[in-house]
């Protein structure tokens, strides 16, 4: 009974704070959709939904016809709380690096919680940008001849904000193949 309770009580408080802050959902959920979305993505988004908890995902909460970059950012903003799924392609996707961006930019003028999932890899790969997270990261980003000096900026930007989310407290998940 106790636990009812308290899980009531928590669904109170997420779905509370939305109606009266106008966030239009509680928890923002960014991965890399080849690597996790129909898996570690859509269960922690499926419970979630389970304890009466808002969550946005793009694939399902992102409208037809609308222009996706700025959807994404909006809803982004309009989250308490983002949770990163940092899996081995995540730091490949241009959509996934511009996110985090906008996440931790939300984190310093509001106060966003961001709370980062290390999905079947090392963390300090992240953090030191190395093995193999750093070599793919370099080979799309660094090497690659899209990578003229106009967007050198925003790939330190990139690096940066690496460096800053896998360094926030959060949870690792290695050698976790199946969900």
């Amino acid at each position: 009974m106790a636990l009812t309770t308290t899980t009531d009580a928590c669904t109170w408080s997420f779905s509370f704070w939305s109606t009266i802050s106008h966030h239009k959902h509680d928890v923002f959920l960014s991965f890399r959709g080849e690597d996790t979305r129909h898996g570690l993505a859509e269960e922690l988004q499926s419970a979630l939904l389970d304890a009466g908890i808002p969550t946005y995902r793009d694939n399902v909460n992102l409208e037809q016809g609308k222009e996706i970059a700025s959807e994404l950012m909006k809803a982004i903003q309009m989250s308490r709380v983002a949770i990163i799924i940092f899996s081995r392609n995540y730091a490949t996707s241009s959509w996934c690096l511009d996110e985090l961006v906008k996440i931790l930019e939300c984190k310093r003028v509001d106060g966003r919680v961001v709370l980062p999932v290390f999905y079947d890899v090392d963390p300090d790969d992240f953090r030191g940008q190395v093995g193999p997270f750093g070599e793919a990261f370099e080979e799309r980003f660094l090497r690659s001849s899209e990578t003229a000096p106009l967007i050198q900026n925003k790939v330190e930007k990139w690096r940066e904000a690496l460096a800053e989310a896998s360094s926030l407290s959060g949870f690792d998940l290695q050698n976790v193949h199946q969900w």
